[in-house]
Parts: structure tokens; sequence; C-alpha cells
């Protein structure tokens, strides 16, 4: 099993899966069927989304507080899985990334620089036998 990492354009060595902020009047699957394509070029909608249903409040990292409204210090992440037939060639958002790598998820769980992107990684086995997947959208 292969995950797709990241290299963060505004902090090279950074690596991460696909994450992003919520537009107003969205759900929570628009956001990562958006920001998908917005970072890989990839139609998530074509593939098996998996909202796993879980959330992580953490501290914003303060060189990236300035993103935020002053004063906000903690951010909730929701986790999605996006299961791809196999590797698949990316289109990378210049302006966010800089470098994109398939790895082991053992590999990549070591490699992220997030320790809840970690912990999702390594949660990914298990979650892929017992996920509620987001239906594909129909052609």
């Amino acid at each position: 099993m292969k995950v797709l990492l990241l290299e963060r354009a505004d902090h090279p060595g950074y690596w991460q899966s696909v994450t992003g902020s919520r537009e107003a009047g969205e759900t929570l699957t628009e956001t990562a069927l958006r920001e998908v394509f917005e970072e890989t070029g990839l139609d998530a909608g074509q593939y098996e989304l998996t909202d796993w249903q879980a959330q992580n409040v953490y501290e914003i990292y303060p060189h990236w507080r300035h993103r935020y409204p002053p004063g906000i210090t903690h951010n909730t992440e929701h986790v999605f899985g996006l299961e791809l037939p196999g590797v698949v060639p990316i289109q990378l958002a210049p302006r966010e990334h800089l470098n994109y790598q398939w790895l082991a998820w053992q590999d990549a769980a070591e490699k992220v620089f997030s320790p809840s992107n970690c912990a999702a990684i390594l949660e990914l086995p298990q979650r892929l036998q017992t996920s509620s997947r987001v239906p594909r959208k129909h052609q």
C-alpha cells in the first residue's frame, strides 16, 4: 500500500497528506473533494473517498498562525481517506507544493511532520477494512 505525500512550498522539507480549509457553505465532503483536486489534480469523486468520522484538535504551529484570525491558536481537522487503484500521476499546485512522493505507508508515517497525519497513516490498514465510504459520483 502506497501513500501520497506532498512537500509544502512554504516550508520545504515538511511533508504531508492533502490538507486544506473549509470554505463557507461547504460540507466536509465537498471540502475534501475540492482540496484533493486543487492539490493533486485528481477528481476524488472518481475513487473511493472515505470519511473516517475522526476529528483532531491541534495547536496551530506559530509560523502558520498568520493565516488565521487574531487569537486563533487551535484548529480542528477532519480525516478522510482516498483509495486509488494504484500509483497515479499527480499535478501539483506549484504555489502550495514543491514535490510529491508515493511511499509505503510505514515510510510515509515516518516522513510527515504532523503527529495527527502520522497517526492517520498508521491507522490506514485498519481503516481500509472498516470504513464507511462516500459513494462515487455517477457519470
